[in-house]
């Protein structure tokens, strides 16, 4: 196969999946511990949680998607996962020991603190299923992140 000499550009991420045993507990942790608010209401199989406007993390319980999801709109492959995965969030910089403080606030360990060499932070934690959760001050060239506009209760949802 012959790849075409352009390339459509692709944008960010919209949605990334972490597979966990009780779907309930995993939806509380993120809730309580990250302030994510729930994009959809929770299924027997999965939960969606926004990130931002525009990106959700999926909560998937682990063997619950490993047939086909059909539709009337169309089909969703099969999918699942296991062992530790890894999710990282932007944070500010100018907020960083406040996260150390919201974390210990909850009872939740930090596993490691990573001075980056190219400039930032990072936090590292586990969720309740032993996902590595990070929540970093940079880019990987160092430089601050901005942060997208999160979604809350009140926020409106623009089509």
């Amino acid at each position: 196969m012959v790849a075409s000499s352009h390339v459509p550009e692709v944008g960010t991420i919209l949605e990334t999946a972490l597979y966990v045993k009780d779907l309930a507990r995993s939806v509380d942790f993120y809730q309580r511990t990250l302030g994510l608010n729930l994009a959809s209401e929770p299924s027997e199989r999965m939960c969606a949680l926004s990130v931002t406007r525009d990106q959700v993390l999926l909560l998937f319980k682990q063997g619950g998607s490993v047939q086909p999801t059909v539709h009337a709109f169309g089909t969703i492959p099969p999918t699942d996962g296991g062992g530790s995965l890894h999710v990282a969030f932007a944070i500010r910089t100018s907020e960083f020991e406040a996260w150390e403080s919201r974390l210990a606030e909850c009872g939740v360990a930090i596993e490691s603190v990573v001075v980056w060499p190219e400039g930032g932070r990072s936090i590292y934690f586990r969720d309740p299923d032993s996902h590595v959760v990070e929540l970093k001050t940079s880019n990987w060239q160092g430089q601050p992140v901005t942060l997208g506009g999160r979604i809350t209760a009140s926020s409106p949802v623009e089509n």
